[in-house]
């Protein structure tokens, strides 16, 4: 693993480097399709990018879980989360980075 972190930054110099936009606008841009992507998310819906993977949202429950090192009951309330599903080309692309 080599410890680099994909940022923003990186993504808007990426977009000046193959579009040739100017480095505002390809900031403006990645700017604007994480708002439309996020609005998206927090409204319920899913966010299907294709050969990348699928964002949704799921609803869980309120339950009941165990503090593991005292072993005490504690409420965890119902709350939304997001989660990740990767495209089978995701899938393959990155299984073919660990070769």
């Amino acid at each position: 693993m080599t410890g680099k972190t994909l940022t923003r930054m990186d993504l808007a110099e990426a977009v000046h480097n193959e579009v040739g936009l100017s480095r505002n606008d390809s900031a403006s841009l990645v700017e604007s399709v994480l708002s439309h992507v996020s609005d998206a998310l927090v409204r319920g819906e899913s966010v299907k990018i294709s050969s990348f993977g699928t964002f949704s949202v799921r609803d869980k429950v309120a339950r009941i879980g165990r503090n593991p090192k005292t072993g005490e009951e504690v409420p965890i309330l119902p709350r939304r989360v997001l989660t990740f599903r990767p495209s089978h080309l995701m899938r393959d692309k990155v299984a073919d980075g660990n070769k």
